[in-house]
């Protein structure tokens, strides 16, 4: 360990001992210490049976959710369930309750009714982060829990292969433990778009299972607030203990020196990111019409880092047109700055953001507004239907899925957009903004694989991000907009002074307080996407468009191998695919200075799919390379592929599959298990959205 890294781990143990003992060893300020990063009521226990008997609970949902769309569903199905049946019911993270004491819920609570299982499945199969605990739990502490009634929602892709494997496994496990699934698995599918219709008929289907099971007797479903927002005219937002858009508590007027070390050393993650200068952008593509955005994060004033193959999280904003639109459907333009407090109604529910705030950056730093609208939004908004002509119309639009497919997604309306039609145009005021808060998803950080090496690039963070706009068939010439990718677009215009771009979208990237000043937060998640540990070990990687992002990290790190003397670099074979070899060819000129260093160890083949007449694609590739491909497996080779799960990734992995069976005159099973045994070897490893 060099001088460099022991100061670096030292730096790491004092922050880390600095923020789990600041309360104890130094006191600090006393409101803020009754928070946590996400502004809640801290809990004087995290043993879920006791907190369920102090705040009267009869039901849980819990949730495993990795980007908060699980935590969402989590949330809707709680409040309509205790709605619905008048049970008390709270929703918790798996990983903030101690399940020591949940196999004796029965008995501790004698009118317990039912716990909710909402479990995301991540990567190759496996449990969201805050997940893993739960299932350490099952398999090694948990002994028996007969008697317990659950129901569980799986949250899934089907252009996976490990299609809701944790849903399956959530129910599988409790089952083995005795417990009693009341109704069917749910399946909610994002591969095809439709989660949130299998999400209701799952829903809608079940209640009526759940009732006649439990006896519950059903009510109308009213909204009833678990947060209430008042308005502190008296205040205005220069106070400094108001949040104006940063990520957590710590973030607004932090003062004294530990406060300071913490935004500065972390730890970072999930709750609590890194706010890291954007030091370069510059444009990747040669086109007036699409955008391509190289941007590097700088990491030389913290501890943060990375591990070639990671992912950076960036928390975005939303920009100041989707903000705007949506304040005034609502009628609080005229109110955006007002200075707003959050309080729980509920003591088993953390306030989702800092408190006190103001209208404009609730929706500008805080939720979801951008993307695209729920039916069961629309149905839950109902309720406040600024006049009976409105109501009419969600009533007929919002009943059937038909309807709200055929008049809501297919034009793409954001919930904004979907207020103005409905009503045409007349203000909803009279929405709470609790329902506002409670209804809308909270907005969550976007990944991207890393595109730099930390063995080259030990304090900078290279990305390599499309910028989404698209352009729909509408005569209002409605563009669909990424919320990250038009902010980096919006960054690049500012850095580089480029007058002559036109945005479809701006931002303010000053930021609050002007703390964002070409800056943005992020986090490291880290990934399991990694080369080889033997340096000499052949890699084969496939990765089309910005699928070539993590493999620019791979080459550059077999670079700084060879200019650190390493003379036995394993072969390397890149399958790259653009549109045309002059406009979307990402880091075109760097791929021959990399094939210059790594001399006859690198081999770029290329598949350009719009400039023949015939539809060039890296599968077309790979199956001309079949001899070579094999040549290089049978050498031990890693096969890596980044980018489309839906079509690119399935197609690569079918035309693996053909090339076994010709080249090794296998039959199709045969080659197909093959391939099955190179992923169970971690040799077949993706990267894919």
């Amino acid at each position: 360990m060099d001088i460099l890294d022991l100061s670096v781990l030292i730096a790491i143990l004092i922050a880390l001992i600095a923020y789990t003992t600041k309360d104890k060893l130094w006191g600090g300020n006393n409101k803020s210490s009754n928070y946590d990063s996400s502004s809640g009521p801290k809990a004087t226990s995290n043993d879920l049976v006791e907190i369920m008997k102090n705040s009267n609970k009869r039901a849980v949902v819990f949730y495993g959710s990795q980007t908060g769309t699980a935590e969402d569903y989590s949330l809707k199905f709680s409040k309509e369930f205790q709605s619905k049946f008048n049970v008390p019911t709270m929703t918790a993270d798996l990983a903030d309750v101690s399940f020591e004491n949940f196999q004796n819920i029965n008995n501790e609570i004698p009118d317990f009714e039912i716990a909710a299982f909402f479990m995301a499945t991540y990567g190759e199969g496996e449990p969201t982060d805050n997940a893993v605990e739960f299932f350490d739990y099952l398999a090694n502490e948990c002994d028996d829990l007969s008697g317990i009634k659950f129901v569980c929602f799986g949250l899934g892709n089907s252009t996976y292969e490990f299609y809701n494997a944790i849903g399956q496994k959530t129910v599988d496990e409790l089952k083995e433990k005795g417990a009693i699934l009341i109704g069917e698995l749910g399946l909610g599918d994002d591969g095809t778009g439709t989660m949130d219709e299998d999400y209701l008929a799952w829903k809608e289907t079940l209640f009526d299972t759940i009732k006649d099971t439990l006896k519950l007797k059903e009510q109308a479903v009213k909204y009833q607030p678990a947060i209430e927002v008042s308005e502190k005219l008296e205040m205005d937002k220069s106070d400094l203990t108001v949040s104006l858009g940063e990520p957590n508590k710590h973030y607004v007027n932090a003062k004294s020196d530990d406060e300071l070390n913490f935004l500065k050393y972390g730890p970072f993650d999930h709750t609590h990111p890194y706010l890291a200068p954007v030091q370069n952008t510059k444009e990747l593509f040669n086109s007036n019409s699409r955008h391509c955005i190289h941007a590097e994060f700088d990491l030389s004033n913290t501890n943060l880092k990375y591990s070639t193959g990671d992912h950076i999280a960036i928390w975005p904003s939303n920009s100041n047109e989707k903000v705007d639109k949506l304040l005034n459907i609502l009628d609080l333009i005229n109110k955006r700055d007002t200075v707003i407090d959050l309080k729980s109604l509920d003591s088993t529910l953390h306030l989702p953001f800092p408190t006190p705030t103001t209208y404009d950056t609730v929706l500008r730093h805080y939720l979801e507004i951008s993307g695209p609208v729920s039916r069961q939004f629309i149905q839950s908004i109902s309720q406040f239907c600024p006049n009976e002509e409105t109501k009419i119309e969600v009533e007929k639009i919002a009943g059937h899925k038909e309807n709200f497919h055929d008049s809501i997604t297919t034009k793409y309306f954001d919930i904004a957009d979907c207020l103005s039609y409905l009503s045409k145009n007349v203000k909803w005021n009279s929405v709470p903004f609790s329902f506002i808060i409670e209804s809308i998803a909270k907005l969550q950080p976007r990944y991207y694989s890393i595109s730099s090496a930390s063995g080259m690039e030990k304090q900078t963070i290279h990305i390599t991000a499309v910028v989404e706009q698209e352009k729909i068939k509408d005569p209002s010439d409605k563009f669909i907009t990424g919320v990250t990718t038009n902010l980096l677009l919006n960054i690049k215009q500012k850095q580089n002074k480029d007058g002559d771009l036109k945005l479809i979208e701006t931002y303010n990237l000053e930021g609050p307080r002007n703390m964002f000043h070409n800056k943005l937060p992020i986090h490291i998640r880290r990934s399991t996407f990694k080369l080889p540990s033997n340096p000499s070990t052949p890699i084969i990687m496939v990765g089309p468009g910005t699928g070539a992002a993590p493999f620019r990290g791979f080459i550059r790190e077999k670079v700084k191998q060879v200019e650190n003397g390493n003379k036995n670099v394993g072969e390397i074979l890149f399958f790259y695919g653009c549109r045309k070899s002059d406009e979307d060819f990402l880091y075109k000129d760097e791929w021959t200075e990399y094939s210059k260093k790594l001399d006859s160890k690198f081999k770029m083949i290329t598949a350009f799919s719009r400039e023949t007449e015939k539809k060039v694609y890296v599968q077309d590739k790979l199956l001309e390379n079949s001899s070579k491909v094999i040549e290089l497996i049978n050498k031990g080779a890693f096969f890596y592929v980044c980018g489309d799960a839906a079509n690119m990734a399935k197609s690569v992995q079918k035309t693996l599959i053909q090339i076994f069976k010709d080249e090794k005159k296998v039959t199709e099973e045969i080659a197909s298990n093959m391939v099955k045994q190179l992923r169970v070897n971690n040799r077949y490893q993706e990267d894919v959205w």
